[in-house]
């Protein structure tokens, strides 16, 4: 028997998690193994982490390579790796500056710290009103939890950072009943994640851009989840043809190793002058080896226009399922990043599903309690994606 399991989970953590009852311990590819040697199909990565699934080969060369040479030295110094993630993201998107962080919610305080900076050195102090989205998450900092839409992670913390205003999502109406000249961003996720795979539509998001220009806002992508080919662009600004002012991505980065960043023009980079915002881990060489690896893959059309095809493939499947069991309301989703509404039955019971489908040996997520959030790795083969179908046709045949 393992010296740890699920019970010392709940002796020894913070349970501010309910993890599943078993314990993953080894994974590659679409698929991972528990401590009882069950195999699961994972439609997981990991909450849309380890885009090229788990312990890919040509990672694993890179990650034991760079271990050999540098792993940490601070943003005393810069290196190699740094340099070339960078380089990499700059030459692939709108950006003409990185910063360097840890997590999704590092790179959001970064942009919204940058976007209050940048109002305060180019318009005053009064300029610093934040527009963001009800249902919208952007990570677990106090001022992340503020800026997102969702009181129950930002009550009970006591006071809440100021000028903040919470407007409805792909509603342009609202934005405009409240952006003012001292609005200083509007900070909005292509495909709204954990309130349940929301696609914004094309008409609000360049709306949102003619509204920030008007108002001398900058408009902030979050695509921490709809980053690093997940909607099968390399970031989904490129499906829209909106370009932001500030970008931020982690999750897929790294496939699995914690990095994020901060994207954004020369002249607003400016704002983030020597000293004015700092971290210890951020762009370390080891992280930064191992992204630029991810995005010299991913960063390619013919693995992009295979995500498409995957994407039709998956959806395709769905709607067949949902023809035989009728227990989703809608399907929805960019890319590899899928949303199953469930019907009014059992709205309120996604959980549930995950944990037969558990016990079918396949993993899923929730985004919200009425749905299924499905986000497998996105070079999963088709042999696997079948497989797991079959389990999921197993776990609805359940509820059916």
């Amino acid at each position: 028997m393992p010296q740890y399991n699920r019970q010392t989970f709940d002796q020894v953590m913070i349970q501010n998690y309910i993890p599943a009852n078993f314990i993953p311990v080894k994974g590659k590819g679409s698929h991972v193994w528990d401590q009882d040697g069950k195999e699961y199909i994972d439609f997981t990565s990991g909450i849309a982490v380890n885009s090229l699934g788990h312990c890919p080969d040509e990672i694993v060369e890179v990650l034991k390579a760079q271990s050999e040479k540098l792993w940490h030295s601070s943003n005393w110094f810069t290196s190699e790796p740094t340099l070339a993630l960078a380089s990499k993201l700059v030459q692939h998107t709108f950006a003409e500056r990185v910063m360097f962080a840890n997590s999704g919610a590092e790179a959001n305080e970064a942009a919204l710290k940058l976007a209050r900076r940048y109002a305060v050195d180019n318009y005053g102090y009064q300029k610093s009103t934040i527009i963001s989205f009800k249902q919208s998450f952007h990570g677990r900092t106090l001022f992340t939890v503020s800026v997102a839409g969702q009181p129950k992670y930002s009550d009970g913390f006591g006071p809440k950072p100021a000028d903040i205003i919470h407007v409805k999502f792909n509603d342009l109406a609202s934005v405009k009943a409240v952006i003012d000249d001292r609005c200083c961003a509007v900070i909005v996720e292509p495909i709204q994640g954990e309130s349940g795979i929301i696609p914004a539509t094309t008409e609000f998001l360049q709306g949102l851009r003619q509204l920030c220009d008007e108002n001398n806002a900058l408009l902030i992508f979050d695509e921490v989840q709809t980053g690093v080919g997940r909607t099968g662009y390399l970031y989904a600004y490129q499906k829209y043809g909106v370009i932001p002012d500030i970008l931020t991505t982690a999750k897929a980065l790294g496939n699995g190793f914690p990095i994020s960043a901060m994207l954004t023009t020369t002249e607003i980079a400016k704002s983030f002058s020597l000293g004015v915002h700092g971290t210890t881990f951020g762009g370390n060489p080891l992280a930064c080896a191992v992204a630029e690896k991810v995005i010299d893959t991913i960063a390619n059309d013919k693995f992009l226009a295979q995500v498409n095809r995957t994407s039709a493939l998956f959806k395709a499947e769905l709607a067949k399922l949902n023809e035989q069991f009728h227990l989703f309301k809608e399907i929805r989703g960019e890319g590899l990043l899928i949303g199953a509404e469930l019907v009014e039955k059992y709205q309120g019971k996604a959980s549930d599903f995950v944990k037969v489908a558990a016990e079918n040996g396949l993993m899923i997520l929730v985004a919200g309690p009425n749905v299924l959030r499905f986000a497998p790795a996105l070079n999963i083969s088709e042999q696997d994606l079948s497989q797991g179908i079959e389990r999921l046709t197993k776990t609805l045949k359940y509820f059916a």
